[in-house]
């Protein structure tokens, strides 16, 4: 990949880093819908998954590859000969594949974890490199622990994956160990060595991958810049393992705002951050925390009084970027009962959803039954509506009906129908709560032994007719999965909620305990 001085290289790994994030896998048609407006947006390269992990996620990426259109696809790979291959068939239907292998390089991660010495790693780089580069034109090779590496070694091995065929350079900071400073001096010594040992070593894109343990990721990122890099390798509302990894909307929207200081561009249409922040969130199940930079709820928000005086005057006061820069739309109160098909399709466009008919038709008539139930109907509405639509489009288990008795007095009592693979179940339970109760008729029409880890609510816009959307996240031994339901009902939503949560954990685990028995009439 030949680009320009100043020009940054956008690889996001929103579906390989991004969904190791415990409790945030996603489904093969979440994944697309993720990828195509990843390619739509500009990414540059999209690494869309780990091939060797599963027979899902070899399946994820060959899809992937098969449909985008201008994105490089990049299949991860440890430095091991079938997990190269395995990543080279995932990848090979792309028109722009790429091969990323990765190898340990820190003296703890060779003694602890490897158990191999700095000349075995050598020898391993050498022969996985080289077997990637048969396969693909463009091999990407990491530096695990790249950070807490000694920088002789460090300039070893990366002159050794070069030579045998890696045309881009990855050294992360996989840990999140690093300052500025010390990334930015890194990949200057690093990139000095290359330049002088290796003939046409100037070709050689050398890529920053920032973890969020000390909250540096989107600093180091950009120090990189400094230091030579002209990759950054990130996610969407910056998920990923632990801390999660350097935010690519922060990134991006850095660059674009501080040209004076950070003279680069990047390939990102901004106006379609928030979109995709917001499809990230609904189909992971995980809340954009309001104080996020760039996507989070108050990002644009102003409430003290100094503030607000200051942005009647001048917005420029307290803002550093226009709303629409990052595809945040006014809010809308147009949106009613009255309002017809048309304008409803016009205005999800509008919010940057394309559905087929038939999920356009569900989502007509949920918003229809919104509109009779709230007096004003948000942009913010309509964008849960849908985004609960789309996660409960290829559900086994729905909700069919709820009633619930609750009281200072007790004991609460549910009553619930749903729907199980067809069949439509009807139970009553009671329950330490209004919400137990619900919850409990749940257990009790789909056994399961999952535990409730998280249970969270909050109203999605202001009044007291406002949606409230809920998150669960449910957890069955080493499996957590994550349910978002949306309803002017609390209980409703909680009761969704947690269904799309149950629904994910029953694709994960390939069956379900219900027995189902018809309802009477």
């Amino acid at each position: 990949m030949s680009i320009p001085h100043d020009r940054v290289v956008i690889f996001d790994t929103t579906l390989r880093d991004g969904e190791q994030c415990p409790g945030a896998s996603m489904t093969l048609e979440e994944k697309l819908q993720v990828a195509d407006l990843l390619d739509t947006m500009g990414v540059d390269v999209i690494e869309a998954g780990f091939p060797i992990a599963s027979n899902g996620d070899f399946e994820s990426v060959a899809e992937i590859a098969r449909r985008t259109k201008r994105a490089v696809i990049a299949g991860l790979a440890r430095a091991i000969p079938a997990d190269i291959a395995r990543a080279g068939e995932a990848v090979k239907f792309a028109q722009r594949p790429r091969i990323h292998t990765f190898v340990s390089t820190s003296p703890i991660h060779l003694e602890h974890q490897m158990r191999k010495t700095q000349d075995q790693v050598i020898d391993i780089i050498a022969g996985t490199v080289a077997q990637a580069r048969n396969l693909v034109a463009d091999v990407e090779w990491s530096a695990m622990d790249a950070t807490r590496t000694p920088i002789d070694y460090l300039q070893r091995c990366v002159e050794t994956a070069v030579k045998a065929g890696a045309t881009t350079i990855n050294l992360p900071d996989t840990v999140g160990y690093a300052t500025p400073s010390e990334y930015e001096a890194m990949f200057r010594q690093v990139r000095a060595y290359i330049l002088d040992r290796v003939p046409n070593g100037e070709q050689i894109i050398f890529s920053a991958h920032c973890h969020d343990d000390l909250g540096l990721a989107v600093a180091n990122s950009l120090a990189a810049l400094a230091g030579g890099a002209r990759q950054i390798e990130c996610t969407i509302n910056g998920l990923g393992e632990r801390a999660g990894n350097a935010a690519l909307e922060e990134v991006v929207m850095a660059i674009r705002t501080r040209g004076d200081v950070l003279p680069y561009a990047t390939g990102i249409e901004a106006t379609m951050l928030t979109r995709a922040s917001k499809l990230v969130s609904a189909v992971t199940s995980f809340p954009v925390q309001y104080n996020k930079a760039i996507v989070g709820r108050n990002a644009f928000a102003h409430e003290s009084g100094i503030h607000q005086d200051g942005m009647l005057k001048n917005n420029t006061t307290y803002e550093i970027m226009t709303p629409d820069s990052v595809g945040v739309s006014k809010t809308s109160l147009v949106m009613g009962k009255h309002s017809g098909r048309a304008a409803f399709r016009d205005k999800l466009k509008a919010l940057g959803y394309e559905l087929g008919e038939n999920a356009l038709n569900d989502a007509f008539s949920r918003f229809k039954e919104l509109a009779d139930r709230k007096k004003v109907v948000y942009d913010e509405d309509i964008e849960a509506l849908v985004d609960h639509e789309i996660a409960a489009a290829h559900d086994r288990m729905k909700l069919v009906s709820l009633s619930v008795i609750a009281g200072s007095h007790g004991p609460q009592r549910a009553t619930m129908k749903m729907k199980v693979d067809g069949v439509v179940i009807t139970e009553e339970c009671e329950g330490n709560g209004p919400v137990d109760a619900v919850f409990n008729c749940i257990q009790a029409i789909v056994p399961h032994a999952a535990k409730l880890a998280l249970y969270q609510v909050h109203a999605v816009t202001e009044g007291t007719d406002a949606q409230a959307e809920v998150s669960v996240r449910l957890e069955d031994g080493d499996k957590a999965v994550n349910g978002r339901g949306s309803d002017p009902d609390t209980l409703v939503a909680s009761a969704q909620a947690y269904i799309i949560a149950l629904n994910k954990l029953a694709t994960k685990r390939g069956s379900l305990n219900a027995q189902a028995q018809p309802a009477a009439e």
